[in-house]
């Protein structure tokens, strides 16, 4: 019933979504980059910072020879950036000193690298490397919630129950439907339940009929 369940969820959110990655990136190390920006920040944000960083930096050795503290202040207006630059540039030199400067192909490779949880390499393994796999953010674990895809509280929780219901038609591409469709359909507040594709097949919407004690998420 799950997989059924997921088959028609998916194929409805597959006939108004473009799965594709709403950062801006034209290589491994620069979609690695830009995803350890883009926590508790928005990708607009994080577009708009690397835009200008890509102007000059391109490898882990400019990035090493720019130094943490000039890093540190070309991304000052992103959250986090002392701790975002100081994880970049030990990034950088880890990459340069065990990898030959390129990024790792591998989930336990990646997540040696400073900064790099298993979300960040589920990114890069899926948006880069095209490796069929869940990276499970905020808007990913509200929306199996909400859906009944899953009832897992944590990440690791809900990527295994997405992983095990998740048909493989859909599993490279799940990621990015779940993440959009929560980014501005199911949203944490004011989600568009009346114009959701899924409102049919939505335990959430069923129960905020029902009064807000019913609401899980």
């Amino acid at each position: 019933m799950a997989m059924k369940k997921a088959t028609k969820i998916y194929s409805l959110l597959a006939e108004c979504i473009d799965p594709k990655p709403e950062l801006h990136f034209s290589s491994a190390f620069e979609l690695l980059v830009a995803v350890v920006l883009s926590a508790q920040c928005t990708d607009k944000n994080v577009n708009r910072v690397t835009a200008e960083l890509w102007k000059t930096l391109h490898t882990p050795q400019d990035y090493l020879r720019l130094g943490e503290a000039k890093l540190a202040e070309a991304i000052r207006s992103i959250g986090l950036y002392h701790a975002k630059a100081k994880h970049l540039i030990a990034l950088c030199k880890m990459l340069q000193e065990e990898f030959g400067g390129v990024v790792p192909s591998t989930r336990e490779e990646l997540m040696r690298l400073p900064g790099v949880g298993r979300k960040t390499a589920n990114v890069v393994l899926n948006c880069w490397f095209q490796q069929p796999v869940i990276a499970v953010d905020t808007h990913i674990l509200r929306v199996a919630n909400r859906l009944g895809l899953s009832n897992a509280t944590t990440p690791d929780g809900v990527e295994q129950d997405l992983m095990l219901c998740t048909p493989k038609k859909y599993l490279l591409h799940a990621h990015h439907y779940l993440l959009l469709h929560g980014r501005y359909t199911c949203r944490a507040r004011n989600p568009l339940c009346e114009t959701c594709v899924l409102r049919d097949h939505c335990p959430y919407r069923a129960a905020l009929r029902q009064g807000p004690d019913s609401r899980k998420l």
